[in-house]
């Protein structure tokens, strides 16, 4: 695990060289995804309760950790690390990022990343962001956080070998996750390429595990370069959406209510709007 202190105070006192661009690769993939948990917390003080103990679970120290594994994992070089907690909640980490002399380039293959093991990458004007949004419903008992990801590099490598840890260290009920080749690079004949790396979907960079735990659905622009999944999880055990209680203390009736009320939620984020149907239990 990195020590984010020590590596602020490195990537402040150490003396940085400009970098050079000229014939550089100038293709920008940029991955983004939101992740959900959803719970159910049924007084006002276990909804105040949850919000604190996720703002401690994930406060900008955390983050910073978490990213600083990100970066890690595709064998970057940090430059800046800016962080904040918010008050009454939420936090946000900003890390600038570029390339360091790596012995081995990733291969562009379309294939998952670690969960994590020690790979590297080759990056450049690239930078790493997190924000998070923890709340609650006042009357309903329903209790969401989301984070929002964005891994953005320029050069040779695409973020996605990054996406694996990311998803095994959140553990979320909903995913949505984006990726986008931008701009162009030329050859040496002059001639432009818009992508330099096969794809074919997000779910090719995923681990068995996740491919078994999520229901996925693919809605992608090849002519664009835009690639993007929403993801669901499976399996749904009712005591591990309690917040400071469990199923067998609420009787049928309660538990009935519940699972409708948490289902309804993770099934209108998923699809992106309101039900006006009733979501069976």
């Amino acid at each position: 695990m990195y020590n984010a202190p020590k590596l602020e105070q490195r990537a402040g006192k150490r003396k940085l060289k400009k970098l050079k661009l000229h014939g550089f690769n100038n293709l920008t993939k940029n991955l983004s995804f939101n992740i959900y948990d959803i719970c159910y917390a049924k007084t006002p003080l276990q909804r105040q309760q949850y919000i604190e103990y996720i703002d401690e679970a994930y406060n900008a120290r955390r983050l910073t950790e978490i990213m600083c594994e990100v970066t890690n994992i595709i064998g970057a070089y940090i430059l800046n690390i800016a962080h904040q907690d918010y008050d009454p909640q939420g936090a946000s980490v900003t890390m600038l990022i570029a390339e360091e002399p790596v012995e081995k380039r990733p291969l562009q293959t379309e294939s998952p990343g670690p969960i994590p093991e020690s790979v590297v990458a080759h990056l450049d004007k690239s930078h790493i962001a997190v924000h998070t949004y923890p709340e609650s419903h006042p009357d309903n008992g329903i209790c969401t956080f989301r984070a929002d990801i964005d891994v953005s590099t320029c050069g040779l490598i695409s973020p996605l070998k990054a996406l694996n840890y990311l998803i095994h260290t959140f553990e979320s009920d909903i995913v949505t996750v984006d990726y986008r080749v931008r701009g162009f690079t030329r050859d040496v004949s002059g001639e432009k390429h818009f992508i330099d790396h096969r794809i074919h979907s997000i779910q090719n960079y995923f681990t068995q595990d996740t491919l078994d735990a999520y229901e996925m659905i693919d809605v992608n622009v090849y002519q664009e370069n835009v690639f993007h999944t929403k993801m669901l999880l499976k399996d749904f055990d009712l005591d591990n959406y309690l917040f400071g209680m469990q199923a067998n203390m609420l009787t049928e009736d309660e538990r009935q209510e519940i699972r409708g009320q948490l289902k309804r939620e993770m099934l209108e984020i998923f699809y992106g709007k309101n039900l006006k149907i009733p979501v069976l239990a």
